[in-house]
């Protein structure tokens, strides 16, 4: 009874329709505000309110300045406190009363929680633009920085230190990954620091991140120490041919990386240091050096068949 009530109600609604071509879909002309039938161009309705932006453009302004009038676009993480309205301070006699004292008192116009997200928000881009990550990620970070701190599971550490967490996490689950030294060298957060604030971050949230491997940096390593195709190819294979064979227990995956890169850069003729490949890598040469001797017994198995030496492996640097 209700269904049919509202559907007698629905169909006394009045409908604009060419009374001709009652099946035509009408064309809005936004210039004037009008509708018009495409059949036979006869006006059906007018003054229709147009819900779009309202422009105004000017020659001068159109290289430098959006056109729209509307305010600025809503941010969803924030609770409303972009829809404010700011007054000026009053220069006038108007403006004040018999005391000197201002008519218009500005309000906060942004709560301190707003205030306090706004400005994380704005460390997590600065970081993230530092370090050439793309737009996905800082909104990733975004969102997961207001979860925590909506929870207040995370009270008396730094906004700084949660941003930086949030930021190494949510490179690990777009398939990213950035190492600890990395994203503490765009902030101004200590290493440790960082590293608490994941393992609570992951706590409060209840969320996971995948496993590094030593494949998730390789690419990026090789290719800021100007290697090679099938150098990077070969330290890709090594890296994982040694895991696989269980040469590099309990070791991480970024020192097994660079000791595999240092071993494929050491066989073929694009030869780097340990040194170079340390501070692309933010490991200590010793490092390397631990992590190169665990692998150096088996290098002529490690290696892809495909391989061309240009040092062959009994020559290679025993260190």
């Amino acid at each position: 009874d209700c269904a049919t009530s509202w559907g007698s109600v629905l169909y006394a609604l009045p409908k604009v329709q060419c009374p001709n071509h009652p099946d035509a879909i009408l064309v809005e002309d936004y210039r004037a505000g009008d509708m018009i039938c495409p059949e036979c161009g006869l006006v059906v309705g007018d003054r229709v309110i147009d819900v779009g932006s309202e422009w105004r453009t000017f020659t001068n302004e159109k290289a430098t300045k959006d056109p729209s009038r509307v305010g600025d676009a809503q941010n969803p993480l924030l609770n409303g406190g972009d829809l404010t309205t700011m007054i000026s301070k009053g220069t006038g006699a108007a403006s004040f009363d018999e005391f000197g004292n201002s008519k218009y008192q500005n309000r906060r116009t942004m709560s301190s929680s707003d205030r306090a997200m706004l400005n994380a928000f704005k460390e997590i881009s600065t970081m993230a633009d530092r370090i050439n990550l793309p737009r996905n990620i800082i909104d990733r970070t975004n969102n997961l920085f207001k979860q925590v701190y909506e929870q207040k599971s995370l009270k008396g550490r730094s906004n700084d230190a949660i941003a930086s967490a949030c930021l190494y996490i949510a490179c690990r689950q777009e398939g990213v990954p950035r190492t600890f030294k990395e994203i503490c060298a765009v902030s101004r957060i200590s290493k440790k620091e960082i590293g608490r604030c994941f393992k609570l971050i992951l706590k409060a949230l209840e969320t996971s991140v995948d496993l590094i491997t030593t494949g998730d940096f390789m690419s990026r390593f090789c290719s800021n120490l100007g290697l090679p195709k099938h150098v990077q190819m070969a330290a890709t294979f090594i890296a994982r041919k040694a895991v696989e064979l269980d040469l590099v227990p309990g070791r991480s995956p970024i020192s097994v990386a660079a000791a595999a890169i240092y071993m494929a850069s050491q066989a073929s003729a694009e030869k780097k240091t340990q040194k170079e490949i340390g501070d692309i890598a933010g490991v200590a040469d010793v490092t390397i050096r631990q992590s190169y001797r665990l692998i150096y017994p088996r290098a002529a198995d490690l290696f892809p068949t495909d391989f061309k030496f240009d040092t062959p492996v009994d020559k290679l640097p025993q260190l």
